[in-house]
């Protein structure tokens, strides 16, 4: 007896149960770590450093680490200005002369506003305006000063070192520089002007003359 089978078309649909799901699954352990994106900007440089400077309670700036001036940054004026520390002399004109060249080396400074200022031994120069990329020029005018401090170093160590050297030598000779006679005594008299006897001068007055 012939036998009739129905064969079903694949509809490409897999249909599973439960159970078989799970069977198939697989336990993957995905380590997922955060990227950062970090911009390199090649042209900031950044520099790190310790400048000796104070704050008056107007805001101006002072800086007192030079050998022979002191120097303020007055920013209401926004104006430069160097004073002699301790007294007027060659030392201090020609570092005020070296600071403001290098200022206005620099493009820090207005060249034709250098002079000397209205305290006696100073000078002082206008402090250029800044272009609007510049947001601290304050900064940068400190940051050059320091760094023209830092050159100045070995000129006013070598000074200090050769008046020591000079104050050693007088006060304190060694042998080859010092006399055999050591410690002179003190005379009670010394001198050839006599002062106790008759004819001493300035015991009459005029009349000895």
């Amino acid at each position: 007896m012939p036998i009739n089978i129905k064969v079903n078309k694949d509809i490409g649909v897999d249909v599973q149960s439960p159970t078989e799901r799970d069977a198939a699954r697989a336990d993957i352990a995905v380590d997922i770590k955060p990227t950062v994106g970090i911009a390199i900007n090649r042209n900031v440089v950044k520099k790190e450093g310790k400048g000796n400077f104070r704050r008056a309670i107007n805001g101006d700036y002072m800086m007192f680490s030079h050998g022979h001036i002191d120097i303020m940054i007055l920013v209401e004026q926004k104006k430069v200005v160097a004073f002699a520390k301790d007294m007027i002399n060659d030392n201090v004109y020609g570092a005020e002369t070296r600071l403001f060249d290098y200022l206005r080396k620099q493009g820090l400074v207005q060249y034709d506003s250098i002079q000397g200022g209205n305290i006696y031994g100073s000078m002082e120069a206008k402090i250029l305006k800044a272009h609007k990329s510049i947001k601290k020029p304050m900064s940068l005018v400190l940051d050059k000063i320091n760094e023209w401090i830092q050159t100045e170093k070995p000129i006013f160590n070598s000074l200090d070192a050769h008046d020591d050297m000079m104050q050693d030598n007088m006060l304190d000779p060694d042998d080859e520089h010092a006399t055999e006679l050591g410690e002179v005594p003190h005379e009670e008299e010394k001198g050839s002007i006599l002062t106790k006897n008759l004819f001493a001068p300035y015991l009459y007055g005029r009349y000895t003359y």
